[in-house]
């Protein structure tokens, strides 16, 4: 089995709020980042380095106490919002800040929302086949 990556484009809510709002004057001032990041569905939440967070401009909001996999617990702040794009599906989410140079990692609130079905023997991430074109949610 192998490792999924997925290209990952990401902006700053805040930012697109305010020119959708006329307070920026022009959409190449909304902080944008464009990587590639692992799909980890042992993560709950968006984790993102520290270094990008800050590129993107994302305010620190609270603190949250994460538990690696090696069972090491720590305390780590999260930045938000960002607005997550994966292929043509996008959301807007709060995000895990990791060290500075971390790997970005998707977790499973991501996967629900944007209704993507991770494959790993494939290495791939795609939608669920009964609903290609958009998420579909269960509201039970």
């Amino acid at each position: 089995m192998g490792e999924i990556r997925v290209s990952v484009e990401l902006e700053n809510f805040g930012d697109r709020y305010m020119y959708l709002k006329k307070k920026l004057k022009r959409e190449d001032e909304v902080r944008k980042y464009t990587l590639d990041a692992l799909v980890d569905t042992g993560a709950v939440m968006l984790a993102l380095p520290q270094d990008i967070v800050e590129t993107l401009g994302l305010e620190i909001l609270r603190t949250v106490v994460v538990t690696y996999a090696d069972e090491r617990r720590d305390e780590r702040p999260v930045a938000g919002t960002v607005t997550i794009k994966i292929g043509k599906r996008f959301m807007n989410t709060d995000c895990i800040v990791g060290p500075p140079s971390s790997e970005a990692l998707i977790g499973q609130v991501i996967l629900e929302e944007l209704d993507l079905i991770p494959d790993s023997q494939r290495q791939t991430l795609t939608p669920r086949p009964e609903s290609p074109i958009y998420p579909s949610l269960k509201m039970k």
